[in-house]
This record gives structure tokens, sequence and C-alpha cells, in this order.
């Protein structure tokens, strides 16, 4: 998930009154909540090594262990020096501040595992990608959900109604004013946001605002099992949808589309080439093509090109590729993509490998 997303969740556990059950409980748990994510520094190492690094040590299983220790050790540290300055301060319980830290740092590789970007939950010792496939990466409703309360609780100051109000006004332009959001989303947006601010004109559910929380953590459980079902039926109903049609379906995804929860974006994986569905539970069609079929292109050349040493990290990323070759003087280009992305036109799942005559790698370039 975005870190937004990462950090509302940890700021609403908060919320629900964990905030209190000791001194730093609450930077442990919004730390804790985006911890993973420090992997993200192998963007500066380049592309191959920023596909080869994402969500993988950092968010499998032995960091799961050793991370929550890491940041107790932090907290104390910090703590230790704030004592230094005020002798007063109570000292931080740490034996709740690493169950806190548990807590948070674990729900990081959870809300990451549920998009179909994916993660390596067994790493280091096996690099298998797992995806829930069940939530977009970015999430308006997770934001909403989560936001409800923190903004409740922390909003009393002039300067937390206006960076309140800002982020609100940011989030309800990404889903207003985003081309692919129906109508009714929108107008379901502005209700929930309404709601909110109405919410925080009454002093007593602010005062409330650690039931409001745990109100939301509930919802946004719902919410999450409500998703993982519906990708689940539009699966399986792709799938036999495909086969009544006599395609051979090796494989299949039916992922979440942005924003709205009522359709799954469906990759079919066939011999030689990948079809594209939406489902839509709502609609008058249940079934639509969603883009034409694009061709695997596995080949010789292909095969040459993921041998390459320089997209190393990149060959094991891929779920869906794709690749088509250009012939040239003297050698091939072959342009490598995952159609999770490269379909759409985003900016990322891409390369480029160029090979000799004998289809020995010469160079290779990679979109981040």
């Amino acid at each position: 998930m975005d870190p937004l997303a990462h950090t509302l969740v940890g700021a609403c556990l908060g919320e629900t009154g964990l905030r209190r059950v000791s001194r730093l409980a609450m930077p442990t748990l919004v730390i804790g909540a985006n911890l993973p994510d420090v992997d993200a520094l192998a963007t500066l190492a380049g592309a191959d090594a920023m596909y080869g690094i994402r969500r993988g040590w950092t968010h499998g299983v032995l960091a799961m262990a050793l991370l929550p220790f890491v940041l107790v050790g932090v907290m104390l540290a910090l703590d230790r020096l704030q004592r230094k300055k005020r002798p007063d301060l109570e000292r931080p319980r740490s034996g709740r501040l690493l169950a806190l830290a548990y807590l948070s740092v674990w729900s990081h590789p959870f809300l990451d595992w549920l998009n179909n970007y994916g993660v390596r939950l067994l790493m280091p010792f096996d690099g298998t990608w797992f995806y829930g496939d069940a939530i977009f990466i970015v999430d308006p409703w997770m934001w909403l959900s989560m936001a409800a309360a923190v903004v409740l609780a922390n909003s009393k100051s002039k300067m937390g109604i206006g960076a309140w109000s800002v982020l609100g006004l940011a989030t309800t332009g990404v889903v207003v004013l985003s081309p692919s959001t129906p109508l009714g989303v929108d107008v379901a947006w502005l209700a929930i946001v309404a709601a909110i601010v109405f919410a925080r004109a009454r002093p007593i559910v602010v005062e409330r605002a650690h039931l409001v929380a745990r109100t939301c953590v509930a919802l946004l459980g719902v919410y999450i099992a409500l998703m993982l079902v519906g990708t689940s039926m539009a699966r399986s109903q792709a799938r036999a949808f495909l086969e009544r049609r006599n395609e051979t379906v090796q494989h299949l995804m039916a992922g979440p589309l942005p924003a709205n929860p009522f359709v799954r974006d469906v990759i079919a994986v066939t011999p030689n080439r990948y079809l594209f569905l939406e489902v839509d539970f709502l609609g008058n069609e249940r079934f639509t093509e969603s883009h034409p079929p694009i061709p695997r292109g596995e080949g010789p050349e292909a095969e040459a090109a993921m041998a390459s040493p320089e997209v190393a990290g990149f060959k094991h990323w891929l779920r869906f590729p794709s690749y088509r070759v250009e012939s040239g003087d003297g050698g091939y280009r072959v342009h490598i993509g995952d159609v999770r992305y490269t379909r759409t036109g985003a900016g990322i799942g891409h390369g480029v490998v160029e090979l000799d005559e004998r289809l020995r790698p010469l160079r290779a370039s990679l979109r981040k």
C-alpha cells in the first residue's frame, strides 16, 4: 500500500486506545507501520536493484521477527535522551512497546499482500511472491476509514484543522477528478467526507474518538474481507466465462481497480497470449473486454534477454511477462513488459535488452 495508508493504519490503531498503554506508543505504531519500506532506498541503486530488493528482505519473516526489536531499541534510546532534559517523564513500558511494534510492523506486509504488486513473505529463505489481488495499491476507501478517527482526535487546534483540511481536499481531488471513478463512487466519497466534517463539529463525538477508531478498524476488516471474497468470485466467474469460449486458461488474476470496489481487472494467461476482462458486479454486462489480447512473445530471443545479469532483479519481479523482438543490423532489441502495468501505460514494468547476432546480451535499460 501507499505510505499514507500505512501511516493512517498505525495512527488509527493508536487512537483505539493503544496510545495510552505506554509513553511513545503512538510514534512506535506509526513508525512501525512504515518501517519495512526502508527498502525504498534501493531505488538509489538503480532500477534492477529496486525490482530485486523491494518488498523482499524487509518484508519477509526474518525482518518481521527482528524489526520490532530494532524499533523498540530506537524508542528507548529516544526516551533516554528525552529524560536527560526532563527527568520527570514517565518511563515507557518496553514490553508493551514491543507488542505494539510487532502489531504495527506486521500490519505492513499484510496490507502489501492485499494488492497485486505482491510481497515476498518468506524472505530471505524463499523468494516466492504472494498476491492477495484484493485492494488496489492506492485505496481511497482505506484512507477514509482510517482517517475518520485520526481527524477527530487530532484536529483540536487551528493548525491541525488546517493540515487535515489540506489533506482532505487533496485526497478528494484524487478521487473526484479521476476519470476512472464512477459517479456513484464520487457521491459516496463526498457524503462520507461531509459526515466526518459534521462529526468533527460535535464535541461529544470528538470526546469518543477512541470508539470511532475501534469502529473504523472493524469496518476496515469487513471491507478487506468483502474485497477478498469479491476477488475470489471474479476469478472463478471469469475462468468459467473464458472456458465457455473455448479458451485454455493456464492461470488467471482478478485484481482491483482504483476506487471502485465493484469491478475487477482480469488477466488470463493462455498458451500464447494474455486476455483482459473487466468483471462488473453491478453492470448490465458482467464481462467486458478491457484491452486487446497481448502475445506472450516467448522465444529464443526472449530467453537470451532474460539471461542478462542486468535484469536479474527485474526477471524475478515479473509476474505476467510479455516480449516483443525488433531485428536490426547485427542484433536484436527485446522489449520486456509486465502486462499488469505496461498495457495501461504505467511508468513501471518495462525494460529493453539489446542482443548481438549470437543472442549475447550487450546492454539493458529498465524503467523504475
